[in-house]
């Protein structure tokens, strides 16, 4: 039987994207960020990042169909985040696939974003179930068994800030533009870790929660107390500011992997994804931390939000003949696993991701 043929559509934070997708193979991939329009404050503006995918989602669209050279029409079916994000995005993305399930009777697929994170190692390696995840980027960081395409099992996580937040956040506190994550690593390729020594959050507790809102705290103060001394802050100050944090984050994730691959005899893999995952050095010490274990890193285009992942993990659901109506709600949060007790807290809304 042909694998189906599954556009995917993706607009839960600043990244909008489509993507057309058959089995494993990826036909087309769109992504058009929004850097250039939220550099100005220092991170992502909630009201200007759901105008934005308004006006290029059906653009990505169709630059997505013409890349991988196919039809609206040969499309099988539509697959579309419909949480967790920010709602302005995620209602832009699943009201227009909404408009072309309604318009055209193809199925519609409503996928969980952190799932499309926690199958991209079966899209890019074609890991075999179970295995553990740790989903690390800028909205959301936690350990997660991966038991099938709609079985997840949460294993800890942060219980603040997620560490792409911290690095956003300390890259704002150190005058470095935005995104902060790939300049903060810039940063601290030049600086010398061990001169500020940064705490490690909830190292000395057992199990696998992580907490960076402090060490956050930590790097203020110490820059603080530079400029105090110093009357200002040098490049050599601010490199060795972003390598005492990039180690302590490592230290972190390093440590609580440790522990949860513990909790995880026969797992076949050990997989990160999330766009957190693209530093080098967390890497590198993820991959140390594995061991004889398989260790999957899927590339930075698909660690990244992206379409592509949407597609598969839509692909996955329609395979167990799962698909939604035109009710299908954007959902602000929505938690892979809701057998675990919320991590941050719910509200009215429900649990937080």
């Amino acid at each position: 039987m042909t694998d189906p043929l599954v556009l995917g559509v993706e607009s839960s934070c600043d990244d909008t994207a489509a993507a057309v997708l058959r089995g494993r193979s990826i036909l087309s991939s769109v992504v058009e960020g929004q850097s250039d329009l939220h550099a100005p404050y220092g991170g992502v503006v909630p009201e200007i990042a759901a105008r934005a995918h308004a006006e290029k989602v059906d653009l990505c669209i169709e630059a997505a169909l013409a890349g991988a050279g196919v039809t609206l029409a040969e499309i099988d079916a539509i697959a579309v985040t419909a949480g967790p994000g920010l709602i302005g995005g995620v209602l832009a993305g699943v009201m227009t696939a909404k408009a072309l399930s309604a318009a055209t009777g193809k199925p519609l697929i409503g996928v969980n974003h952190l799932a499309g994170h926690a199958l991209t190692p079966r899209l890019t390696d074609d890991v075999a179930f179970p295995y553990l995840l740790l989903l690390v980027s800028g909205g959301h960081c936690q350990f997660l068994r991966v038991d099938g395409p709609d079985r997840f099992v949460r294993l800890g996580g942060t219980i603040d800030d997620a560490p792409g937040e911290a690095f956003d956040k300390t890259a704002r506190l150190l005058a470095l533009p935005q995104p902060g994550g790939p300049n903060v690593e810039r940063a601290a390729a030049s600086g010398d870790a061990a001169r500020f020594v940064l705490p490690r959050p909830l190292l000395d507790r057992a199990g696998c929660d992580m907490s960076f809102s402090g060490l956050k705290t930590a790097l203020l103060r110490a820059r603080d107390t530079v400029i105090a001394g110093k009357g200002g802050i040098t490049e050599r100050d601010r490199s060795d500011l972003c390598a005492g944090f990039q180690a302590a984050v490592t230290d972190i994730l390093a440590e609580k992997s440790r522990r949860a691959l513990a909790l995880c005899p026969g797992v076949t893999a050990f997989a990160v994804a999330g766009g957190v995952a693209a530093n080098r050095r967390i890497r590198a010490a993820l991959e140390e931390v594995a061991g004889t274990l398989p260790f999957v890193a899927p590339p930075l285009a698909l660690c990244t939000d992206n379409a592509a992942m949407i597609a598969y993990a839509g692909a996955e659901r329609l395979k167990l003949g799962q698909t939604d109506g035109l009710e299908l709600p954007a959902r602000p949060r929505w938690p892979l696993d809701d057998s675990a007790p919320a991590l941050l807290g719910s509200g009215r809304k429900g649990a937080k991701a």
